[in-house]
């Protein structure tokens, strides 16, 4: 049996790419990493997350017009929450006079924010584009709405009243990767600006938000913030210090809130949607000469239907689903041998994703991810329908997902079931649960897959995860070859999470050769991982250029099950610099080993041959504060790339020609050359993003992109007139063109590889 704790590199002295005891500068450069870190852990204070005593929220007697003038007798009642600076000097003097106020009756919960400038010009009102935050001046509220120190709902505008909605999962420990940008659900806000400053009123039905009652007592995390654009200033309630990744949206440290007289409404939400256009489509002709387009006329009616069970329990339903008005996937480009990773964007399942959300660690892996319901290669399969229930019975969160799709094609119709439980157990920042998960064909065939997992906060910042996850799959049973360990995986992490101070995240993952989840995604197989990674980070005082100086050292290594060599490992000793103004500096090097036992390609025409290779490069990222109204970015690296040699030039821009129009630009560019092999490969990802809105109704997005390894250009066009939440008219036009027509065999390829025009109309009733 393999012991992950003996590690040897295998060696092969007839390859001349492979290299002599490559174990030495591995260890070397970990044991460097750790060395370079303070020894001693730099401590904020005796901050303790959910120390603070909760507060009763004020309960309006009189109303509130949603006008965002904020001068209703009914405001002057409320007391403004004591604010502190957050950033970029935690608690520095505060320039800007803000007042923050938050109130409730029986149906609504209201937040008003008076947001002064000693300066008006130096307010950013960028765009008036829903959910697509431009650098744009903010004024949220964070929600933890059953008080789980887990999820939340974040809610916030800008000066233009551009609503934002955001789903917060695994108490923002992942940074962006813990929020889901595309949910959204209904709530109002209404902006004035002045020469004084700019004004907010924030309306959020309680219909909106999934709570637990007791005999009308409702106790939810709460934390409230205004942003500024032109010096980086946040200032904050309650008094959060920054020793957090998104500290300022994360649910644990949250202001514990009392509402009283407030119970949990049953809404009915029924969303009728009808759907019509033309779909063009290239297939190869039967005498395989040439290729020929057909035109098909669509015509699609579909049902969505939403209903609270009980207070804290919500039923979704769906009927002929459609995702027409989701955008394009971005086009990657892929020099490795392992699979690419995309991100869910549809909408129907982003209602509290989080509580499904089941990480196996080494790059991404996990056990469930919903884009493999309805979608082969990046293309629709229609689904049939199928149902959602997410909430809390009792002590337990609850997930289950049960979705039908149909027959395409040589794709059999198959059927997807999930159900996740989860709860608290020791304190109320640790949990216990279980995922499964199901893929069942007509033909009888199935996938089923389990898990368990386990997180707990062993003290202050410290925690530690286990999990362990398996897969059933009917052709290794019937084969007689399921073998217990190589079916399963198991991940066990200990981290201490804040970014002040010394950090770190130590984790082991093992992954047997038939763990296969498929329902799921896993980037390699038949491995051990091991990860550790040290941090180091410093916040600098009110007389310093800078805010925020991280130094540290990120590293795994890949070990194959069956020997215990290496497969892969990777270095990345890094400095990174924030200054008070919110730009950025990385300054790094990166060191990878790779042992390559089967050659592989990266494009058409440049193969990576069988070998054992160390490269070496130099990174550089910078990027400039949000403030800016032309705000570029880049990322150079240069550096050996197997045998031969890499240079990576990633530039982008974002430019905010006025509020009802900005341009996005990306262009990444890798110059590969293997002179040994007499090999070279250039290319070229290109993106635009052009968003134009006359206001918060009337928007439109052309997304183009250009990839010169599959030899495409892609145009996702969405235009959209916003009638009220849940109330949309959507045109959309997608079109795909092969920019390499010649074939080495085979017919030319047509310029057009599909194209497709649909208007799409959807309308919420409420009951």
């Amino acid at each position: 049996m393999f012991n992950p704790l003996s590690v040897r590199f295998v060696r092969n002295h007839d390859n001349s790419h492979r290299q002599v005891d490559p174990i030495k500068p591995l260890i070397i450069g970990i044991c460097l990493s750790f060395l370079a870190q303070p020894l001693v852990a730099q401590v904020a204070g005796d901050y303790a997350p959910g120390a603070q005593p909760s507060i009763k929220l004020h309960r309006l007697t009189q109303p509130i017009q949603l006008d965002g003038l904020v001068d209703e007798p009914a405001w002057r009642a409320v007391d403004p929450f004591p604010l502190v600076m957050y950033q970029p000097t935690y608690k520095g003097a505060m320039t800007e006079r803000t007042e923050i106020r938050v109130a409730y009756d029986d149906d609504h919960l209201y937040v008003s924010g008076k947001l002064y400038h000693v300066v008006s010009d130096n307010l950013r009102a960028n765009s008036f584009y829903r959910d697509r935050w431009s650098g744009d001046e903010t004024f949220a509220i964070v929600l933890d709405t059953f008080n789980d120190n887990e999820n939340a709902l974040w809610f916030y505008t800008t000066p233009l009243g551009t609503r934002f909605d955001i789903a917060v999962s695994d108490d923002a420990a992942g940074g962006r990767d813990s929020n889901n940008n595309n949910w959204n659900t209904f709530w109002d806000v209404a902006t004035t600006r002045t020469d004084e400053g700019w004004f907010a009123e924030i309306r959020i039905p309680f219909t909106s938000l999934s709570f637990q009652d007791e005999d009308g007592r409702v106790e939810m995390g709460m934390t409230v913030y205004r942003w500024m654009a032109h010096n980086n200033h946040r200032y904050i309630f309650p008094d959060i210090p920054p020793r957090w990744e998104r500290g300022s949206n994360k649910p644990s440290v949250a202001q514990d809130v009392i509402l009283e007289g407030v119970y949990s409404r049953k809404p009915v939400y029924v969303t009728p949607y009808g759907l019509g256009g033309i779909q063009r489509t290239s297939e190869l002709s039967p005498s395989k000469a040439a290729y020929r387009s057909s035109d098909d006329f669509t015509r699609e009616i579909g049902l969505d239907v939403k209903y609270n069970l009980t207070n804290n329990l919500t039923l979704d339903a769906t009927v002929n689903t459609d995702f027409a008005q989701v955008e394009a996937d971005d086009q990657q480009i892929n020099l490795t041998r392992f699979s690419l990773f995309f991100p869910e964007k549809r909408q129907f399942f982003q209602e509290r994703s989080g509580i499904f959300a089941f990480d196996t660690g080494a790059s991404g892996s996990r056990l469930f991810h919903s884009r493999r319901i309805g979608l082969v290669d990046g293309q629709p399969i229609r689904i049939l329908g199928g149902s959602r229930l997410v909430g809390r019975m009792g002590e337990w969160d609850i997930g289950l997902l049960n979705m039908q799709t149909a027959k395409e094609g040589d794709t059999l119709a198959e059927n997807f079931g999930v159900l996740r439980l989860r709860r608290k157990i020791f304190n109320p920042f640790s949990t216990v649960g279980g995922l499964a998960t199901s893929r069942i064909d007509v033909d009888g065939g199935y996938n089923l897959a389990y898990g368990l997992d386990g997180i707990v906060r062993i003290i202050g910042d410290e925690y530690f995860t286990a999990k362990w996850a398996q897969t059933l799959d009917k052709n290794q049973l019937d084969a007689g070859t399921f073998s217990f360990l190589n079916a399963g995986r198991f991940m066990l992490k200990w981290e201490r999470r804040n970014i002040q101070g010394f950090s770190y995240e130590l984790e082991v993952v093992r992954s047997g050769a038939d763990y296969n989840p498929a329902v799921g995604f896993v980037r390699r197989r038949d491995v051990v991982v091991l990860t550790p990674n040290v941090n180091y980070q410093t916040f600098r005082g009110a007389d310093s250029r800078f805010r925020r100086i991280w130094v540290g050292n990120w590293s795994n290594i890949y070990l194959r099950n069956e020997d215990g060599s290496v497969e892969s490992a990777w270095l990345h000793p890094f400095y990174w610099f924030e200054t008070k103004g919110g730009a950025t500096l990385l300054l790094s090097t990166a060191h990878t080993y790779e042992d390559v036992r089967m050659s592989f390609p990266v494009s058409a025409e440049v193969m990576v041959p069988v070998g054992s290779y160390w490269f070496h490069d130099l990174w550089v990222e910078a990027n400039p504060p949000d403030r800016w109204f032309l705000r570029p970015d880049v990322t150079f690296r240069t550096g050996t790339f197997y045998d031969g040699w890499k240079t990576t030039l990633s530039t982008g821009a974002t430019w905010n020609l006025s509020r009802h129009l900005e341009l996005r630009g990306i262009y990444e560019l890798n110059l590969i050359r293997f002179s040994d092999r007499d090999q070279q490969l250039n290319t070229h990802l290109g993106q635009v993003r052009i968003q134009t809105a006359l206001n918060t109704h009337f928007s439109a997005t052309a997304f183009l992109q250009y990839n010169s390894v599959a030899d495409v250009f892609v145009v996702n066009t969405r235009i959209r007139y916003h009638f009220g939440e849940g109330n949309d008219l959507w045109l959309v036009f997608n079109e795909g063109f092969n920019t390499e027509r010649h074939q080495s065999f085979g017919p030319m390829l047509p310029v057009t590889d599909s194209r497709a025009i649909l208007l799409k109309y959807t309308h919420t009733f409420i009951w």
